[in-house]
């Protein structure tokens, strides 16, 4: 797109050149799906760690606007493909998607771009910028190539939204519907937040659609071991099954313990581990239309609550902490994770449970 070489120019991103004598030359897309030899640090790159969004920043992000009633936007960079002009090729001299140091340039130019222009950068989370502007205020959360923003006040996200497209070439993508494969769905009563097509997807994939469904995603009356007799099942398949049930967890806090306890035996997993892993996707399938839910009302205090198990686990007797953070009726955070050490009564086991929560809250 013409718009975007010119913003490149702008920005001196790169210059046209005569094609030079025995070097290779990477298409000009986006993504680059072949790279012609690695990238070498202290040569071609120097510090590439670039802040991030996390994903509970996010919901809280929704939760606040949830509970100010305000509409969350969604902006994202352009992307484009250029053929090659003759025999010239474009030298780079800055950063470009692609390239391990990116990610850090664009984050490194959109923390100075809104800070020149008044907002003021979260001292907690990097990644999130507010201004102030009388009794209204606008936030904006960086992840990825793109940010999601809202205010109380329509107009001043207007006007941000036009500051943005005269600096950068950016789309403006509307309300927030989708994002990290979650959708969004923003109405008056409240925002509900799911990975419905997600789940659809994988049931699909691994060929879970026929399956009858169940009330509870892992059966409590059997405790799972190492199984060394049991039949061995392939290791690639249940690898492939316990990732894409860790991404769903972000959205399904419900299956968050029996994944986790699952995804302890990917080393060598059995029929009766596979099975496990099917009983929880014979769970989804009776509740593939579940969604978190955040209300929009006046209550928004911090709450946290944790429990542990007692030297569960048969071989090590750690114990397993679980918590979930609200922010007034938002669920906004949630962990299962056995203990690092071995607990000796049962009141240890929870107060390292509770110290976890904290953590979590503080964090």
């Amino acid at each position: 797109m013409q718009e975007e070489l010119n913003q490149f120019e702008r920005n001196k991103v790169w210059e046209l050149v005569q094609r030079p004598n025995h070097q290779n030359v990477i298409g000009t897309k986006w993504v680059f799906r072949n790279k012609m030899n690695d990238q070498e640090e202290g040569i071609d790159f120097d510090e590439t760690f670039a802040p991030v969004a996390r994903l509970e920043a996010i919901r809280m992000f929704l939760a606040y606007a949830a509970h100010k009633n305000f509409t969350v936007y969604h902006m994202d960079v352009k992307s484009f493909e250029q053929k090659t002009i003759g025999d010239k090729v474009y030298k780079l001299k800055k950063a470009l998607y692609g390239l391990k140091q990116a990610p850090r340039a664009w984050y490194d130019t959109m923390s100075q771009f809104l800070t020149d222009n008044g907002f003021t950068k979260g001292k907690v989370d990097k990644t999130l910028f507010r201004i102030q502007d009388g009794e209204s205020i606008l936030l904006v959360l960086i992840y990825v190539d793109g940010i999601i923003f809202g205010s109380t006040n329509k107009e001043l996200c207007d006007k941000v939204s036009n500051l943005m497209h005269c600096k950068f070439e950016m789309s403006m993508m509307g309300e927030l519907t989708f994002f990290l494969g979650h959708q969004v769905k923003q109405l008056k009563d409240g925002t509900f937040i799911s990975q419905t097509k997600y789940t659809r997807d994988l049931m699909k994939k691994f060929g879970m659609e026929e399956k009858s469904s169940v009330k509870i995603p892992m059966n409590t009356s059997v405790k799972m071991d190492m199984d060394a007799d049991g039949k061995a099942v392939d290791q690639t398949r249940y690898r492939a099954l316990i990732g894409s049930l860790l991404y769903l967890t972000a959205s399904r806090p419900d299956i968050t313990f029996a994944v986790g306890l699952c995804a302890r035996f990917q080393s060598n997993p059995k029929e009766s581990h596979m099975s496990a892993v099917k009983r929880i996707f014979r769970y989804l399938k009776g509740t593939i239309q579940y969604v978190l839910f955040y209300p929009t009302n006046e209550n928004f205090s911090l709450k946290g609550y944790s429990d542990s198990d007692y030297a569960e686990n048969i071989y090590d007797r750690k114990s397993t902490s679980g918590s979930y953070q609200f922010l007034g009726d938002c669920l906004v955070s949630w962990f299962s994770k056995k203990q690092n050490c071995v607990s000796l009564p049962t009141a240890e086991a929870e107060y390292i449970s509770a110290a976890f929560c904290c953590t979590q809250l503080l964090g």
